[in-house]
């Protein structure tokens, strides 16, 4: 499984982050490894230089082999709030899909 992790110009993308998202969603997605080809998380921080509530955003791209991608996209105080609640969607969404691809 590929992993890129993506930033906007308003949150550092520096070795630590990458390294330590990259991790977790090797963790978080180990039970569907041998059916995801690549995972691709960009965030981004909505209001800039600003503060305000839910500005960082989390789009979360599971691509599947033969498959369109998946996407699913989380707001929260921080990036690790955003990132957790994308991880949970997506876990979700890909236990459904995987469900209904074994069904047919």
């Amino acid at each position: 499984m590929q992993i890129q992790i993506n930033t906007d110009k308003n949150i550092e993308g520096n070795e630590r982050l990458v390294s330590f998202y990259s991790s977790e969603i090797r963790e978080e997605f180990a039970h569907f490894d041998d059916k995801i080809t690549r995972v691709e998380v960009h965030f981004k921080d909505e209001n800039s230089d600003k503060v305000s509530k839910n500005d960082k955003k989390c789009l979360l791209e599971v691509r599947i082999a033969k498959k369109e991608p998946i996407v699913v996209t989380e707001h929260g105080d921080t990036i690790e709030k955003a990132f957790s609640g994308a991880v949970t969607k997506m876990k979700r969404l890909l236990i459904s899909t995987f469900e209904k691809m074994h069904q047919h």
